[in-house]
């Protein structure tokens, strides 16, 4: 196993109709794996906090998700309320359709609500769905990111249509500069899928196939 690439995975379960027991899966593999975090949807987050709390798994949800469209006092709450329950990685969703209208003074405050609410409480990873934008808004929405105070740039939510790519990555890599995480999602499915990504620029890797990821099999995750 190739335990410098696990710790680079955050692995992702956030399917409506996730149930306890693929919950307890994922956090005991995880566990056995020395993942970065488990990645779930909200109302998940206090019960891994519970099961990871003695290990060194970071428990990740998501804000905003999948669509980016509520409120950004909606995402604060959302982002606070995840912090008390034992979140210490945010990943949010901008607002789509303020960045494709343009108005980025909207998406950069929508971002920087997060940021504030998590500051020394959580890293914040912003998720800009590539799959729904052109090359030059994905740089407008990597450069409001990063002028924000995020941590990360994310590519995908793995609910609009597509996920990442080698040229998401690499454009993503080159417009937030070598210091600024940048994380791949969506369709990373296997060791080599993972560490074309990696080659490219990214420094996490989102994925339910994390298994299949660090054992070299072929994986078969639709995230």
């Amino acid at each position: 196993m190739n335990k410098q690439l696990a710790s680079m995975i955050d692995h992702t379960q956030l399917k409506p109709e996730t149930q306890a027991e693929k919950i307890n899966q994922i956090c005991e593999e995880a566990k056995t794996y020395s993942f970065a975090s488990v990645c779930v949807n909200p109302t998940w987050v206090s019960h891994c906090y519970e099961l990871l709390k003695d290990s060194e798994v970071k428990v990740c949800t998501v804000i905003g998700f999948p669509l980016g469209a509520t409120t950004s006092e909606t995402k604060s709450f959302e982002t606070s309320n995840a912090i008390e329950n034992g979140a210490t990685e945010i990943d949010m969703v901008i607002n789509i359709g303020s960045l494709k209208d343009g108005r980025y003074e909207e998406v950069e405050s929508d971002i920087q609500a997060v940021v504030d609410a998590a500051k020394g409480k959580a890293l914040v990873k912003v998720i800009i769905e590539t799959a729904l934008l052109e090359n030059d808004e994905k740089i407008k929405a990597c450069e409001l990111a990063k002028k924000a105070g995020a941590d990360f740039v994310k590519t995908s939510t793995g609910f609009s249509g597509g996920g990442a790519t080698v040229d998401d990555i690499r454009l993503m890599r080159l417009t937030v500069g070598p210091e600024m995480g940048v994380k791949a999602s969506g369709g990373v499915r296997n060791l080599e899928d993972a560490n074309a990504m990696i080659d490219a620029g990214a420094t996490r890797i989102g994925a339910s196939a994390g298994v299949d990821i660090v054992s070299g099999n072929e994986g078969t995750s639709d995230y």
